[in-house]
Parts: structure tokens; sequence; C-alpha cells
């Protein structure tokens, strides 16, 4: 297949070089990233300034704008004649369960692409701290396993798949889930402080304080030590069907895990 690639921790970021290096082998795999982070940033758009577009090495490029912009980049000019066959926004470094989809530059990339009428997922590994040692080639295995049982072929248009997958070796990951979006709980701090010139300014310091109770839901996979697998419909009235995602969890699960 014909692979797009991006993300929004930038084009040098480990968790989409592991991604490229998992699914090279196998197929026609092209990074289009951000210069720079852009974590965070939703769903912004360049709309208002020139992007500059450079291409670093043979099919990877960076891209000055944010991750929605590196997808239309991807669509509209370096891909123009050989339009992907899926766009896979990550690794990201850290999770994005529950509502942190609408913060997310990565979603924002998967996102893009389903607008655009492309299968799309987006893959995050969930950190319990950010020093931790990542294993992102275990999440990149993971995503090729879907790839290799059809995922692609089970997501509804004007649908994006949010995967997140826990940071532990293979082994320890218990299988995949079909899950819902949770709720993450964070609290409402602000850290003001005086800079060199005796000015006020702040920063947002929002601790994350666990997720609510629901056993269906992303968070609760997760935590558990499986692979969420979150269906994210984006427009009112299209009928959530998940009935062919399931069957491909099912699959995956009696392959690789059971």
């Amino acid at each position: 297949m014909k692979v797009l690639l991006s993300n929004d921790d930038g084009v040098v970021a480990p968790g989409i070089h592991a991604l490229f290096k998992e699914l090279t082998p196998f197929h026609d795999t092209t990074i289009i990233a951000p210069s720079e982070e852009r974590s965070t940033t939703g769903h912004s758009l360049s709309l208002d300034k020139p992007l500059r577009v450079e291409k670093l090495e043979d099919k990877i490029y960076s891209c000055s704008g944010y991750p929605g912009d590196c997808v239309l980049v991807g669509l509209g000019h370096v891909l123009k004649e050989a339009r992907p066959d899926i766009i896979i926004s990550g690794i990201n470094r850290g999770a994005n369960l529950g509502q942190d989809l609408y913060y997310s530059g990565t979603i924002a990339a998967a996102r893009e692409a389903a607008f655009h009428n492309v299968p799309s997922m987006a893959v995050s590994l969930v950190f319990e701290s950010m020093t931790d040692e990542p294993h992102y080639g275990v999440a990149g295995t993971i995503i090729k396993w879907c790839l290799d049982m059809g995922l692609h072929k089970a997501i509804q248009p004007l649908t994006l798949i949010n995967i997140n997958v826990p940071n532990l070796p293979l082994s320890q990951i218990k299988g995949c889930r079909l899950a819902e979006i949770g709720f993450r709980r964070y609290s409402e701090e602000i850290h003001a402080r005086i800079d060199a010139r005796g000015r006020e300014y702040f920063w947002i310091a929002g601790v994350y304080e666990g997720y609510n109770s629901n056993p269906e839901s992303d968070c609760e996979a997760v935590n558990n030590g499986m692979v969420s697998i979150t269906p994210h419909v984006l427009i009112d009235g299209v009928k959530r069907d998940t009935s062919d995602l399931a069957q491909v969890i099912e699959r995956l699960n009696a392959k690789y895990f059971i």
C-alpha cells in the first residue's frame, strides 16, 4: 500500500521513524511531518502564511506548518499523483486518550485525512512517566499487524481510528480492545511568575488527576495493559457501525495475543 505518515512531535521525532522503519519493508511509505514540534496545537491550518516543504532524504519531507498542513501538502502536492491508501499519524510521545483528542495535533492529522476520504489512524504510546524507556518499536509492530489484518478496510467514511498502546514490552501487552472515548481529569492550576523585567507571566500547569470510571473506555483498556482501538465519528448523522472493526480486532487477538 501507499502509506503517508505524519505527526505533531516533528519530523525528527523517534516515534515516526520507528513506524517508518517498521512499515517501509512492506509498504510504499512516506513521511511528511512538521519541521518543529506542534504538540497540542489542535486542528490548526496555515491560511495566513506560506508553507515551506523540504525533502530531507528519500521519502522524508519536513513542512513548516501544522499536522493538518502536512496532510494537505501530501494530498495536494507531494503525493498528488500517487494518493495514499492510508494516513497514519504518530507514533505520538504520550497518550491521546479521552478528550485529549480535541487538543491533539496527532489526532488533527488523522482527522484531516478523514475529511478527504482517506482512511486514517492516530497512534500514541502511553507513558507512566516521560522518563520511562519508550517502546516505539512495539507500537510500530502492532500497527503493522493492524494493516496486515485489514483494519484500514474497516474504517467508516468520516471516521478516524485512535489507537493508544501501553508503553510495555510486547510480551506484556494483553491484546487489543474496541473502546469508547473516555474522560481524563486535569487540575485547573495556573502558575504565576515574574520575569527578569518585573512583568507577570503565566504557565498553564494542569496536572493529570485520573480518569472517570468506565469499563468500556480507552483509558480503562490501556490501564489494563491492552491496546485501545477507538473509532471517532467526525460528523453528526454518520451512522456508527463498529461490526467490521470488531471482527478485525477479534482476528488480531486470535493471531497475535491469545
